[in-house]
């Protein structure tokens, strides 16, 4: 089968395509024939640098980066009676640790993936998955429920376009930033209020929100502690390690300040597929590479300015 190796961490000229041998599935396992798959910045961080690479995947090398997937069953494990050879299927494999996406089939657990909605194109299920994911995992972790006031920081992003469709979900009043030119497409996703970072300081928003979702770092994050209610929670995605000096001020203003990373499950996927099912939760497509053009599509993500998810089809 086709797939992108990956020695070292380095530029995009690194990830090589090559041939190797089809994954042999474990008992609990099954084996997905890969029609689309989908690219996150954790997937530019890790391929660009060491640090990051080492952290997610050890010191095993070559390893095959990726962890989006949406594709077909083509082999079940001996212990596996949830899916069936010829099922749709999407998911995020083995996050944290070597999901192999980038790759024509794919050795997946069983517990990891839920059936594709007969609604949802490929692409659209490829999409929703580290992404959507994270959104939602972020918004348990912060306990939001009716009536609360969010902020979702990078609103017309990956995780972001995500966070606002599910937060409106879950009955809040949602206020988004992205730059002007996504003000529309941020406001068709449900939020109540946008904001420009580029033109006002999200400050002019309010100081009293009941959750942050923070996918910047730095002075975003401390300038969004100032504007969260006593009580409140500001979830950071961007590093698990928060800075002392964040993590002092947010108990100091009796705040929940947490790091969330994403984790696989196949129990929020069947969430997530029911919500795409039932047309509350869409994936925005910013455009669809083929799979001999992954390198301009690490470039494209690297280069920012992404409406949505970027997606590559095999």
């Amino acid at each position: 089968m086709k797939a992108y190796i990956l020695n070292e961490a380095g530029g995009v000229d690194h990830l090589n395509l090559t041939e190797i041998e089809k994954p042999v599935i474990k008992e609990n396992e099954v084996l997905v024939s890969v029609k689309t798959i989908a690219i996150n910045p954790v997937d530019v961080k890790s391929r660009a640098s060491e640090g990051t690479l080492s952290w997610l995947l050890a010191q095993k090398r070559p390893v095959i980066l990726g962890w989006d997937i949406a594709g077909e069953v083509v082999e079940t494990g001996a212990g596996t009676s949830a899916f069936n050879v010829g099922d749709k299927v999407f998911g995020m494999v083995n996050f944290p640790g070597q999901g192999n996406a980038y790759a024509e089939y794919v050795a997946v657990p069983a517990d990891q993936l839920a059936l594709i909605p007969q609604n949802i194109s490929f692409e659209e299920a490829a999409g929703a998955t580290l992404a959507a994911l994270t959104a939602l995992q972020s918004l348990r972790a912060g306990k939001v429920k009716k009536g609360d006031k969010v902020l979702i920081h990078g609103a017309s992003g990956g995780v972001g376009h995500y966070a606002v469709q599910l937060a409106k979900w879950l009955g809040a009043y949602v206020v988004g930033t992205s730059s002007e030119g996504n003000k529309d497409f941020v406001l068709e996703l449900g939020a109540d209020e946008h904001v420009d970072y580029a033109a006002a300081r999200f400050e002019s928003a309010g100081d009293d929100f009941d959750f942050i979702l923070d996918s910047k770092a730095g002075e975003t994050l401390s300038r969004s502690l100032k504007i969260t209610k006593k009580g409140g929670t500001v979830v950071s995605i961007p590093s698990s390690n928060l800075p002392e000096g964040d993590r002092k001020a947010a108990e100091e203003l009796g705040i929940h300040l947490i790091p969330v990373l994403v984790s696989s499950s196949g129990e929020d996927m069947n969430v997530l597929a029911g919500l795409l099912t039932s047309g509350k939760l869409k994936t925005h497509i910013h455009q669809v590479f083929k799979f001999e053009e992954l390198r301009d599509a690490h470039t494209s993500l690297e280069l920012g300015k992404i409406r949505g998810k970027i997606v590559i089809g095999l």
